[in-house]
């Protein structure tokens, strides 16, 4: 590559499966707040595939220059400049959204991070919104795979506060911010697609 924009293979592996959900889940028209954007790969995928939609990346702070390197060298006109992003101290002027979306973000997230990323989506996202989240997950406390079991320990071993979220205490982090699960998406590489709607009556 003759450009300094990171590049991570399994998000380009991903974007592709993920856009065939998202253009199902997502509306024509409106605007998305992607927690964590990384390199910013999926973003510029989702954003040229789904024209209609305004793509707000974020990140914490450093990681904006390397997506600032992708979207200039990418031009698309519906991604806004990145925002700096951490979700345990969130910008008042984040604004307010349509629908969210968030890749692999959960188990690198302690804990505490994650209770604060919904606690900020409670007041961002509009009602009716969309919040997508990929990544792997486990359900009713149990893996669901061998190699994510694995990878939970790989996680833990490099950084304690890490690991794989249990979907249900993710459900009660949703409910408790006026969302409520909708759909669960079976993905490539024992990963999950989850999608959950606010809907401020069910608080």
């Amino acid at each position: 590559m003759t450009f300094d924009a990171p590049f991570a293979a399994a998000a380009e592996r991903n974007a592709r499966p993920i856009l065939g959900i998202l253009s199902r889940e997502l509306p024509a028209d409106g605007t998305v707040l992607e927690i964590g954007s990384g390199t910013a790969q999926q973003a510029v995928v989702f954003a040229r595939e789904l024209p209609g939609l305004r793509w707000q990346p974020t990140d914490v702070a450093e990681n904006l220059a390397g997506i600032r390197s992708r979207l200039q060298l990418e031009q698309l006109p519906n991604i806004a400049d990145p925002l700096e992003l951490d979700v345990q101290r969130p910008a008042p002027e984040i604004g307010r959204y349509d629908h969210a979306y968030s890749s692999n973000t959960a188990h690198i997230m302690s804990e505490r991070a994650v209770a604060d990323m919904f606690v900020l989506l409670g007041r961002v996202l509009r009602q009716g919104g969309l919040f997508c989240v990929y990544g792997p997950f486990r359900l009713h406390g149990q893996f669901t795979t061998e190699s994510n079991a694995q990878f939970d320990a790989a996680l833990r071993g490099q950084d304690a506060r890490m690991g794989i979220r249990d979907l249900g205490v993710l459900d009660d982090l949703a409910l408790a911010q006026g969302m409520r699960r909708l759909r669960l998406y079976a993905m490539p590489s024992n990963n999950l697609l989850v999608i959950w709607q606010m809907d401020r009556g069910t608080q």
